[in-house]
Parts: structure tokens; C-alpha cells; sequence
């Protein structure tokens, strides 16, 4: 499995653009066809709807918007959106476009507030608030868990979303990469990011994890895209994309993803 990953990192950029090429040219055919007159040439609007609904028929996906309650998390520098409202805004439009696709969706928290129970200190209170978050995926046997987030950085200049997977996590590697690639092709960023390793709570789980930072609130043009509910919409597009890449990956390298509630690898 370390070697295909490995391949998948190296190549995946020349295969999904040459995906898109192949996409295309299949589209115009269409087009042609349709053009033709011959309405049993092509698959129409309403199969096509069809085929795109159960893409993620039998996927248990976990969202969790980031921060909440006490933790705000990242402020936007022009609009003064705190990071923990927009994720819970983006997470919910990325919710209906999973269910759109016939995924199962379990969502960490559907309001501000913080998920930690008790008086304790900041850093133990902040502790138990990411444990409570895996637990919600873990209940509900998750076969991915995502955690939404918003970028931030001194520069300005600094855009576009970027993914991340727990180091030393091959099945989350995999998932990030994935959905970093989805996004892209997506959302169009001006700055193409790779996903990368990071060390975070959340992804430490069994469960296959990414983080999702969906761009940056410190740069002006992205922070107006960021509030827009069409946007959110695209977010959502994106990771279902990714999420059905990644479990066609998984399929080809002998696992099942969605069947049984948990990812399972054969000898």
C-alpha cells in the first residue's frame, strides 16, 4: 500500500489533468450527439443526476467544523467573520452536497458552542473538545472523518485551500491527497498547494482523516469568496469529488470503503 501511494503522489497531477482531457472529449461527443437528434445516443440530465446520487451510496462521512464556543479561532482581517461561524456555515452547505451524492453524514457540531463538558483548564478543556469530536465519529463508525478549517498567515498575499493528513498515516495521505487534487480543480486557486503531513489531535484516529483548510480569511479577494454561499456550495462539490476518487483508489488497491462502516484491507 506504501508503494501505491507513493506512485499516487508522483503521477496524480498528470492523471487528473489527462482525466479532464478525457472528460472533455467524452463531453463533446455528447454534445454531438445530442446535436444529431438521437436521443438514445447520450445519458440524459436526469441519469446523469441519477449516477452522481449514489456515487457515496454506503460512505459514512464525519464533518466537523472547526473551533466553536470559547475558541474562535482565526478572525478575517476585513469582515471580522470569526473562523469557527464560517466553518460551521461551510460544513453544513458540504453536508447537503454528500447527502445530494447518497453519502451518510454525522456533523461534530450544528451550533457555537464548545464540545467539552466540565470546569477544567483551557488546555484540558480544549483536550477533551477534540477527543469528544473523534468520539462523534467513532460512535457513529465513520469511514472518513474531516475537519473543516479556515487558513490565516502575516502575508496577505498567502491563498488557496490546502489539506492535511496526520504524519505517518498512509490511509489519511491517500485522502488528502485526493481531496487536495479535487479542490484545485474545483475551486481554481491562483497558489496550487500539495498536501501535507502535519502532527494534529484529530487525525489521530483509526479512522482514514484530513483537514480541510478551505483558504485563507487574511487575503482579501479569498475572504469575500469564503462568505458566499455559492462557494460553500463548490467546497462541497470538491470533497464529494474527492471523497469518490478516493474511494475508487481504494477499491483498486483491494479494499472496501463504505461497506461495513470502516476500511478494510485485503491480504
Amino acid at each position: 500500500m506504501k508503494q501505491t501511494i507513493h506512485n499516487f503522489v508522483i503521477k496524480r497531477t498528470a492523471r487528473m489533468r489527462m482525466c479532464v482531457l478525457l472528460l472533455l472529449s467524452t463531453l463533446a461527443i455528447c454534445m454531438l450527439a445530442g446535436v444529431g437528434g438521437t436521443s438514445d445516443a447520450g445519458t440524459s440530465p436526469a441519469e446523469a443526476q441519477g449516477d452522481w446520487s449514489k456515487a457515496l451510496s454506503g460512505l459514512i462521512v464525519a464533518l466537523d467544523p472547526g473551533h466553536g464556543g470559547y475558541d474562535g479561532g482565526a478572525r478575517a482581517k476585513d469582515s471580522g467573520i470569526w473562523e469557527k461561524d464560517l466553518t460551521l456555515q461551510i460544513t453544513l452547505a458540504v453536508e447537503k452536497v454528500l447527502i445530494s451524492r447518497g453519502a451518510t453524514v454525522v456533523v461534530t457540531r450544528r451550533e457555537d458552542v464548545c464540545l467539552a463538558e466540565g470546569d477544567t483548564t483551557t488546555k484540558a478543556r480544549k483536550r477533551k473538545d477534540l477527543q469528544r469530536r473523534v468520539d462523534i465519529a467513532l460512535e457513529a463508525n465513520a469511514d472518513v472523518f474531516l475537519s473543516i478549517h479556515l487558513n490565516e498567515y502575516r502575508s496577505r498575499s498567502e491563498s488557496g485551500p490546502h489539506v492535511f493528513y496526520q504524519q505517518g498515516g498512509d490511509d489519511g495521505r491517500l485522502l488528502a491527497g485526493v481531496l487536495q487534487e479535487a479542490m484545485i480543480s474545483e475551486l481554481r486557486p491562483i497558489k496550487e498547494r500539495v498536501a501535507m503531513a502535519g502532527n494534529y489531535y484529530v487525525l489521530r484516529s483509526k479512522i482514514p482523516s484530513a483537514l480541510v483548510e478551505c483558504g485563507f480569511l487574511s487575503n482579501a479577494a479569498e475572504e469575500k469568496l469564503l462568505l458566499t454561499p455559492a462557494y460553500h456550495e463548490k467546497i462541497g462539490i470538491s470533497i464529494a469529488n474527492g471523497l469518490t476518487e478516493y474511494r475508487k483508489l481504494i477499491a483498486g488497491i483491494g479494499g472496501e470503503l463504505g461497506e461495513a462502516g470502516e476500511l478494510s484491507q485485503t491480504p
